[in-house]
C-alpha cells in the first residue's frame, strides 16, 4: 500500500485572542447563502492555534493550517502573519 500525502488545510483569519502562552485564538469568518431565503450569511467560527515565538498579537490577519491535535483545543498553527495591526488605532 501507498501512502497517501494528506492535504493541508489552510484559513486566513484575525487573532481576537493573545493572552494564552504561545497560544491564539483566531477567528475565521465565510460568507454563505441561506438554502431557502438565498439572504448572504456571515458564519464565524473561533480556533485555537500554536503560535511558538507568540509573535502574533491581537488584530493581526494571519493564516492558520492544520496539524496533529498539540492539546485539547489546539488543532492548528500559525503559517503566516499577513497583516500587522496598526498600534497608532486604539479600540473604542
Amino acid at each position: 500500500m501507498t501512502q497517501e500525502k494528506r492535504k493541508t488545510i489552510e484559513k486566513k483569519g484575525v487573532v481576537t485572542s493573545d493572552k494564552i502562552d504561545k497560544t491564539r485564538v483566531v477567528v475565521v469568518e465565510k460568507l454563505t447563502r441561506h438554502p431557502l431565503y438565498l439572504k448572504v450569511i456571515k458564519q464565524r467560527r473561533k480556533f485555537y492555534a500554536h503560535d511558538e515565538s507568540n509573535m502574533s498579537k491581537k488584530g493581526d490577519v494571519v493564516i492558520i493550517r492544520q496539524t496533529r491535535p498539540l492539546s485539547k483545543l489546539k488543532r492548528w498553527e500559525i503559517v503566516e502573519i499577513i497583516r500587522k495591526e496598526n498600534p497608532k488605532v486604539k479600540e473604542q
